[in-house]
Order: structure tokens, then sequence, then C-alpha cells
């Protein structure tokens, strides 16, 4: 017995060094971009990597005829939630603002580009006026019903928007958040597109301002998925992007008009925004009143904080998207390190969480990476055979894998003691979304970074 606890404590060491495993993040960054690739919605494009994906959804539109097509699709399914997809592409972004170098090492960072760019362009799209933004196309019920390709999708797809008579604040903070990080990515690419993009972050951000209101609540069906628990974060978080974008003293003061520099988040997710905006604030805008609650966040999340270790050194926060909490954590941890703080911890925090996913616990989290990697994501289309083979629940029943490789999603993760059972039919442990994705592609990136810097 004794023997047996030395060997799982040496296990765990090893974990959380973050040296067990060595890997290849230029492979994971350049999967990973592949994972968003096979979420886009809409016309593809010539460069399309992805053969089993096609053009679809050509006709979403909005209420009044619209043009809403393009996007991505929120997960395995083909519901189009703004709330999640402004997150991804806010984290996307910043990831890319940060390190760049560990793209561009990766020759990656025009595909990055590439990425972040297919959202971006439909947001500019579904804010089709000043005050009135589409945040959402699709029933999710209705579409969830449906096990196929999005290709070959019949169901009506109604989209929902926000005004000043259903507003939602917290949507258009976060878009306008992400519009403000794509501005800062473009402006030395593409001025013009990159002035297009500010335009619409501000007037966003104003519509959110002066139209106080929770997005669910506008827009119920989304309710049902994605709950806002409310959107002083998302202001605050708009306002800190737009400072960063402009300089402007009134973004500034409405960061702190609806900021903490005391609230310690519990994480940072499409729902939460606290530790964004208080890091952001500390390493741009040097707002060191934020830092405070960043390292106790860092805290809780390092060893022997509040958050739950499983025995194989995941740091495990709630049973949805384990896995997404700790790349996020991660994430957060990497950009605080870069600007100093808490850095050698952070950094160790870091690649120990990115390790335990890749294969440190044995086996990877990531589809198409490693080790005994998921063969079954909780995903409709990469399940579907070649056309032109029939897909439909009879693909969601096959006990064998996937048709089609799914690179780069990240799935759920295991239980709170390592737990896990490659099974499609596990939406919980297997699941893919972008918002999974974003934070863990920041830090792969951020790992690649650190690498640079110590000259490997």
């Amino acid at each position: 017995m004794a023997t047996r606890l030395m060997m799982l404590l040496g296990m765990i060491a090893l974990c959380m060094s973050g040296v067990a495993g060595q890997y290849n993040y230029d492979e994971v960054l350049e999967k990973s971009i592949l994972f968003y690739e096979a979420e886009r919605s809409g016309y593809l494009p010539a460069d399309n990597r992805i053969p089993y994906r096609g053009d679809s959804a050509l006709g979403d539109q909005g209420n009044q005829g619209q043009d809403l097509i393009g996007g991505w699709y929120d997960a395995g399914d083909h519901v189009k939630f703004g709330f999640p997809m402004a997150i991804s592409t806010t984290t996307l972004a910043w990831g890319i603002l940060e390190f760049r170098e560990a793209y561009e090492a990766a020759g990656q960072y025009n595909w990055a580009l590439d990425s972040i760019r297919w959202p971006l362009e439909y947001f500019i799209k579904a804010h089709v006026s000043d005050n009135e933004f589409y945040g959402q196309v699709g029933d999710g019920n209705i579409d969830h019903s449906y096990w196929g390709r999005p290709e070959e999708m019949t169901m009506e797809r109604p989209a929902w928007s926000i005004t000043p008579s259903n507003p939602g604040s917290d949507l258009a903070a976060e878009t306008a958040a992400a519009l403000a990080a794509g501005y800062l990515v473009f402006r030395d690419l593409d001025a013009a597109y990159a002035s297009t993009l500010l335009d619409h972050s501000r007037t966003l951000y104003d519509f959110a301002y002066n139209n106080r209101g929770i997005y669910s609540d506008s827009i119920p069906n989304a309710g049902e998925f994605y709950p806002s628990n409310g959107y002083e974060d998302e202001l605050a978080w708009g306002a800190a992007w737009l400072y960063r974008a402009t300089g402007e003293q009134y973004y500034l003061d409405r960061a702190y008009e609806f900021g903490s520099t005391s609230d310690v988040a519990w994480a940072y997710d499409w729902d939460e925004k606290t530790v964004g905006y208080q890091l952001l604030l500390t390493t741009f805008a040097g707002q060191t009143d934020f830092q405070p609650p960043v390292e106790d966040f860092l805290r809780n999340w390092f060893p022997g904080g509040s958050v739950h270790y499983t025995p194989l050194g995941l740091a495990w926060l709630i049973e949805w998207g384990a896995n997404r909490y700790a790349a996020n954590a991660a994430f957060i941890a990497l950009v605080a390190a870069k600007y100093n703080i808490l850095a050698a911890e952070a950094e160790q925090f870091a690649r120990s969480q990115i390790h335990y996913m890749l294969g440190d616990a044995g086996r990877s989290y990531v589809v198409g990476f490693g080790n005994n990697p998921p063969q079954q994501p909780h995903h409709s289309s990469s399940s579907c055979p070649d056309l032109p083979a029939e897909c439909d629940w009879d693909e969601f029943e096959n006990p064998g894998p996937n048709y089609q490789i799914l690179y780069g999603a990240l799935v759920g993760g295991p239980d709170q003691n390592d737990q896990y059972q490659d099974l499609r039919s596990d939406y919980v442990k297997n699941e893919v979304t972008n918002d999974y994705n974003a934070g863990f592609q920041g830090a792969v990136a951020g790992l690649r970074a650190i690498q640079l810097r110590d000259g490997k």
C-alpha cells in the first residue's frame, strides 16, 4: 500500500512539474485552428482545408431579410450562438496579440488571422443597425433533434436580435470587445478593415451602455443553453478593450464604473469576464489596483488553492467543460506571467494543465493529436461518412470512431477522479465547442512563446 501511494505521489509531482511530456506545440496550434475551420457556416473559401465540409446554412437571414450567412456553429450542433462565439473570438484575438511570435514560429500566423476574421465579419453582418444586433440563428431545441450534416439541414432557422426594447448589454458589450480586439490584431495589416471593426465596436458599446438588460432575457432560446448572470462584467470588459484600442479616457472611466478592484473571479469563461478585464487593465493600462484580485484568482487555481485537483493533476472546477476551465485559467496565467505577475508559479501551473490535456495523464484529450486521443467527439458533421452515404441518428449510435477526424478539438474532459470514457453519447465529457478551444489555443501559444524566449 505504501509503495502504491509513493508511486501515485510521484506521478502527481511529475504532472504538476509540467515536464512529464514534451509536446509539439506547433502541431497543436495548427490543429486547433483546423477545429475552427470545421465549425464554419456559410460559403466556404476556396482554400477550405476540411474535406468533409461544404457550404451550409445559406438561407440564414434576419427578420427583415438581412444577410446572416457565415459565422461559426457553436459545438457539435449547428446553432450560431452569438454570446459564446464572441468571447471565443475575443480570447483568440487576445492570444494572437500577446503571443504573436508563437504563431509565427509555428507557421500559423496567417491561418490564425483567417480564423478570427471569419466570426468578425459575421458580427459586422449581424450588427444590422446602430441599435440592433442579431445574437442567435437557429433554434437550439429544433437543432438538437437533428443529427447529420449542416450541408443537408432542412429545418427552419429562426433568428433573434437585441434592440432597445429587448436589450442585451452583455451580448453587445462582449461583441464590442471582440471587435476591438480584432481591430488591434488587424490595424497594421488592413487599416480599412480594422477601422470598420472599431466603428462597429464603438457603436455596439454605446448600444450596450445605453440600453441595459440581460441578453438571455431578450432571447429566451439562448437562455436554455447559455444563460447570462449579468452584464456588468461585459460592460467593464468591453470598455477595457476599447481603452486598449483607443486610449480614450471615456472607456477607462467606464471600465472603472462597472469593474471591480476587489471581486475575485471563480473562472474565466463565456459568462464570466471579471479576471479578464482585471488582467487587461493591469497589464496594458497600468491600473495596478486591479492586480490583487488577479493574483488571488491565480492562487485559487494553483495547487493548494480552492480549486480541486484530480489525482493525476487536473485543476478540476466543475463537471461541464472541466478541461476548458483549466485551459482558460492556464491562458490567464500565461498572460499574467508575461507581465511578471506570479510568473514562475503561473508558468508551471499552465504547463502542468496543458500537458495534462496533451497526454501527461496517460491519454490526449485533443482529437487527432498525441496518444490515444478521443475518437468519438460529440460532433454531428464529423460523425458522418463521406458523401453520398446518408448520415443520421444511426451515426450517433455507431459504436466505432467518428468517420472524420475533428482535428484539434479539445473535449470536455474527465470527472474529478480522472475517469473518462470516449463516448459520442456523453455530451458532457466528449462535448466540443468554440469556447473550449479558445483559451486552450492561447495557452498553447503562450507555452510556445516561453520556448522561444528560452531559446528552445
